[in-house]
């Protein structure tokens, strides 16, 4: 973890001479960041990185010589260190492999400028603390799912009695990664309808339906105003609307305020899934930085349902669902390879589906 106070070094990595210029810019005007270095393609970057050792690297996808993504995984190869990559929206569709290879995180272009680098100096700030070797072997490992240590089974033990009818999940910062993996290790028979809300820029949504399909027997799709929620089948929040589970079943998607802070809303789903679900209702709150998503799942809390979190140990950054944990708002605090089996055993599948 990067100790608090010391300066932390950037390596650029962009085709174009203007876009790392507009990075230097908005990076050089907080006094915590310096640029030191910069690279126009793959290959110098993997050279860069490995001599310069930069606290992190912000990475373009779509480059000559050699891509972000091969870029990434040599990087992560030879060097472990925080990489947050960076694309345009036509290349989201191939950013979201850059999750896979190891990148923490995806930052549209079209966010990145000099009047409003405020969100981009933050994501910065937070990823270039992780311990990124740490977070990436354990990404590699995932796989079998792994047994609760017998005091979580025994809260465990006393929900299972009421079966859940709907899964929501809240992420942020290191969601897509931590959704990869739960969504992997569940079986094309999972009986319950899971809505997520995942906070991405504007028009990522297909790009992550995209990705995750690659990664799970279960069908994914973009939530769809007025479609109904079936079993084996997730459903994604639009980044652009508020997205609501009525108790019929049906998905209600409105546009977002201009005000709101967060896009999509996690709050606004999960409170809609505790409303209309109630004690039948699951809610799982990721990795993330921010609150959104700690009042939904306590009000999932509140009316009975199961509340689980990622655990510190597993998460990219230990945000909304540590402010969850604190607050009291969760029942069952699980490792990431643990949130499976125990989605499998709320919904009421039998033993012998876990692996």
């Amino acid at each position: 973890m990067r100790r608090s106070g010391k300066i932390i070094r950037v390596l650029i990595v962009d085709d174009s001479q203007l876009a790392r210029k507009i990075l230097i810019d908005i990076l050089s005007s907080d006094p915590d960041l310096r640029v030191i270095g910069e690279a126009k393609d793959g290959l110098e970057a993997v050279d860069k990185a490995n001599s310069l050792k930069p606290d992190i690297v912000t990475m373009d996808i779509d480059m000559p010589v050699l891509n972000g993504l091969e870029a990434i995984e040599r990087i992560m190869g030879q060097c472990p260190m925080p990489i947050l990559a960076v694309t345009a929206l036509s290349g989201v569709r191939m950013a979201f492999k850059a999750v896979t290879k190891g990148a923490l995180d995806i930052l549209d272009k079209s966010d990145i400028t000099l009047d409003d680098g405020a969100t981009l100096i933050r994501k910065i700030k937070i990823l270039a603390g992780v311990d990124v070797a740490v977070h990436h072997i354990s990404m590699l490992k995932k796989g079998k799912i792994k047994t609760p240590e017998p005091a979580k089974i025994m809260t465990l033990q006393k929900q299972d009695s009421q079966f859940r009818s709907i899964v929501a999940i809240a992420a942020s910062t290191g969601g897509p990664q931590a959704i990869s993996a739960i969504l992997s290790q569940l079986p094309a028979s999972f009986p319950t309808p899971i809505v997520i809300a995942q906070h991405v820029a504007a028009g990522f949504t297909e790009g992550i339906t995209e990705w995750l399909n690659t990664c799970t027997a279960l069908t994914v799709m973009p939530a769809i105003d007025g479609d109904r929620i079936m079993p084996g089948h997730v459903y994604l929040n639009p980044s652009e609307f508020s997205m609501r589970i009525n108790s019929q079943g049906l998905i209600c998607l409105s546009k977002e305020t201009s005000n709101q802070m967060y896009h999509p809303s996690c709050d606004t789903l999960l409170c809609s899934v505790a409303e209309a679900f109630g004690k039948n209702s699951v809610g799982v709150i990721l990795s993330g930085m921010g609150s959104d998503g700690v009042s939904g799942i306590n009000s999932i809390k509140t009316v009975g349902g199961a509340t689980l979190a990622q655990d510190e140990q597993s998460s990219v950054v230990f945000g909304m669902n540590g402010i969850a944990i604190k607050q009291g708002a969760v029942e069952n605090v699980l490792s990431l390879n643990e949130i499976p089996g125990v989605l499998i055993r709320l919904v009421g599948l039998n033993n012998g589906e876990l692996k």
